[in-house]
């Protein structure tokens, strides 16, 4: 059994935090049509100006939100949200480009939300998966490198028995653990520190869940976590 389980030690930096999880099971994730996924994300890029209103980037409520929790915990120098960089990708003119379905479903729904979303391949995963503080010993070696660069002691991240699987919260992923084309079944999370946004939240999951029913089949769940129910089996 496998459970993801987001420790006590995270609920007393973000008391009002909500992750939702979809977890997708038997799920086709190879590439089809590029052009349908192409298509997905060039929809949703056209949404991101909604959300950027204020000429000063860092001032919009999206980018500010996540700024201001970046504050509250040990982070990499530099370290931005993964939604940050999105919306700062597109509105510097640059197309989110297709990496594999599931990747590339979820980028649309972040985008149109302006929420961060994420994903691994459940097989991957030793033992439980966790959202808590870092220790400071975790392995960690992110695409592109072969070094590596375990989180700071204090540093919010998702890991497992063998090691990190996401820094700095939701800033940049483990290689070990990605979603690729062979991946049957996944853990995708939707993540919110603005209890405003409680309905764009739920919104987006359940835009999620739908869009992977629907491009890759298979079978898929949402779930929300809080404070009172911090932890759910995501495989028997």
């Amino acid at each position: 059994m496998k459970k993801f389980i987001i420790e006590t030690d995270f609920w007393e930096v973000f008391p009002e935090a909500k992750i939702g999880v979809i977890l997708a099971k038997g799920i086709q994730n190879d590439i089809q049509n590029t052009a349908i996924y192409e298509a997905l994300l060039t929809e949703a890029s056209k949404e991101v100006a909604k959300h950027l209103l204020d000429e000063e980037f860092s001032q919009n409520s999206v980018i500010k939100a996540w700024r201001d929790a970046y504050q509250l915990f040990k982070t990499k120098k530099g370290a931005r949200s993964s939604i940050e960089a999105l919306l700062k990708r597109v509105k510097n003119g640059n197309q989110v480009g297709t990496i594999n379905p599931l990747v590339d479903l979820y980028n649309a729904v972040s985008m149109r939300y302006a929420l961060p979303c994420g994903g691994e391949d459940i097989s991957t995963f030793v033992g439980d998966l966790r959202l808590t503080k870092a220790k400071g010993d975790e392995p960690f070696i992110t695409l592109g490198s072969e070094v590596s660069e375990p989180p700071y002691a204090g540093e919010i991240v998702y890991r497992d028995e063998a090691g990190a699987v996401c820094r700095c919260w939701n800033w940049r992923e483990s290689v070990r653990t990605m979603l690729t084309e062979e991946t049957k079944d996944a853990f995708l999370c939707i993540e919110s520190v603005d209890p405003a946004r409680a309905a764009d939240f739920e919104a987006a999951l359940e835009e999620l869940k739908a869009s992977i029913t629907e491009h890759l089949g298979g079978s898929s769940e949402v779930f929300i976590l809080d404070r009172t129910h911090p932890e759910i089996i995501i495989e028997s």
